[in-house]
């Protein structure tokens, strides 16, 4: 019993020891910004794909591109025509996807998910499922347990993924303005002035020049005379 206490105990630390800073603890270094996303896909994506810019959302681990395809002629409104037109998409772009996928990934750090809208279907291509580690106190767990009890979730992890479908769905206006208001905060920071380091070259050689500048003459040599 002791050495399995010792080994929960080693386990414990390292799992503490493996969180870092970044992603307010999680692990998970923090991706590199998407700022040039919407045009890196405006000039990447073929013209023929989507009759419009996509819809792009975009976390910490995935990029989601949901591109609206023509309606199906002859077949507007058919549930049976648009999952039909989704599908022809889905495998006639398949190759080239996963390349622009590969692209994005490495350009701009995160997994890729593609979905589809024709007419009023809608349709997401293998969205990740990615584990979300959190600490509840006791009357959390109690609501969690509530609804894997009663049948509404198989676990707390579905109940907690039911409680955050619950709040999108119930406070979209108020979660929009949120995002909205941090996208104006970024446009904002972006805009300002950069600091330029102390120790680099540039730095060195604006204050070389400041200190030439500012330092005084040398007085003039006295004009010979006759003697």
């Amino acid at each position: 019993m002791d050495d399995l206490s010792d080994i929960a105990r080693a386990l414990h630390r390292a799992r503490r020891a493996g969180r870092g800073v970044n992603d307010r603890g999680s692990g998970r270094d923090t991706p590199p910004p998407a700022d040039g996303l919407a045009g890196y896909l405006a000039g990447r994506l073929p013209d023929d794909w989507f009759t419009h810019a996509p819809e792009v959302q975009v976390d910490r681990d995935e990029i989601t591109i949901v591109g609206v395809v023509a309606a199906p002629e002859g077949g507007a409104g058919d549930p049976d025509a648009e999952t039909g037109r989704i599908r022809r998409f889905r495998e006639q772009t398949r190759e080239a996807r996963i390349g622009i996928a590969r692209e994005i990934e490495q350009r701009f750090g995160r997994q890729v998910a593609w979905g589809v809208v024709a007419g009023q279907s809608r349709e997401t291509f293998t969205n990740q499922s990615v584990p979300t580690m959190t600490r509840l106190r006791q009357p959390e767990r109690i609501v969690l347990d509530t609804l894997v009890d009663s049948g509404v979730a198989r676990s707390r992890s579905e109940a907690l993924g039911w409680c955050v479908r619950l709040v999108a769905a119930n406070a979209g206006p108020w979660l929009q303005a949120l995002q909205t208001a941090m996208e104006q905060v970024a446009t904002t920071r972006s805009a300002g002035p950069t600091m330029t380091p102390a120790h680099s070259p540039e730095a060195s050689a604006s204050t070389e020049r400041t200190a030439s500048a500012e330092r005084p003459e040398p007085p003039e040599p006295p004009e010979p005379t006759d003697g």
